[in-house]
């Protein structure tokens, strides 16, 4: 140290050895550190990227989710498929952040005893979904996830869909007051095999009108929970979604 840097304040020295100094400088960067990163929010309307095909869930998928939750599955299943090659070759391509928009709150999971399932819609056959929630180890003999039998028995009773509708449309899902207004009829014209579901698949693209559980005679939990499963990483093509790449 030359006689020329000793004693002024940028001295490492001497900030290292004052705690009042020290402290003063650590608050400094990191106001100046946060203004950078928090300042660009406030000049943008979205921090998400919109994606072609996303849309809000139909009522029996959003009760379905609703079940899904209600029964814990989050605690085994993530719905975040991250941008590794060892996740991306066993679950699909990576999540999309675009993908969660509507999700209140998201399903990303914080760890995976059981497979990740942001992309199982598809994957399996309706069948396969009811066989699983009743009896696990009948298609999976490794599994150790409790059976859902009573799913299939029990009557689906959500309530008056068009609340939770309205109650999402106030924290931005763009549900339209033809959506929030037809949501009861939107949920059992979905389950039913003779419905006429032109006008929910219009409003809802993409969306899967059938039995689900096997049994059209009656609405059950099970339905609805196997078209949540069904729809989930089905809205987004992700090939058209990546990056593009740059000529050289």
């Amino acid at each position: 140290m030359t006689s020329k840097t000793k004693g002024k304040f940028w001295d490492h020295g001497r900030l290292e050895r004052n705690v009042s100094l020290l402290g003063i400088a650590s608050l400094i960067v990191v106001a100046i550190g946060g203004i950078v990163e928090i300042a660009p929010l406030f000049w943008i309307d979205n921090t998400i990227e919109k994606v072609d095909g996303m849309r809000p869930y139909t009522p029996l998928e959003l009760a379905g989710r609703n079940i899904y939750i209600r029964e814990g599955c989050y605690n085994c299943h993530s719905q975040m498929i991250r941008p590794f090659r060892d996740e991306t070759e066993r679950y699909g391509h990576y999540s999309l952040a675009a993908e969660s928009m509507y999700d209140h709150p998201f399903q990303w999971g914080s760890k995976r005893t059981g497979p990740d399932l942001a992309r199982v819609g598809g994957k399996y056959s309706d069948e396969w979904h009811v066989q699983h929630l009743k009896d696990p180890r009948a298609v999976v003999p490794e599994s150790i996830m409790p059976g859902y039998a009573f799913l299939a028995e029990r009557e689906l009773k959500p309530g008056d869909m068009s609340r939770d509708l309205t109650a999402l449309s106030n924290v931005g899902v763009p549900y339209s007051k033809d959506d929030i207004a037809s949501a009861n009829d939107d949920l059992k014209a979905q389950a039913d095999p003779d419905a006429d579901a032109k006008d929910l698949i219009k409003r809802y693209p993409k969306a899967q009108a059938r039995d689900f559980d096997g049994d059209p005679g009656k609405l059950t939990e099970m339905d609805a929970l196997v078209a949540y499963l069904q729809m989930l990483g089905t809205l987004v093509d992700v090939e058209s979604a990546r990056p593009q790449e740059v000529d050289r």
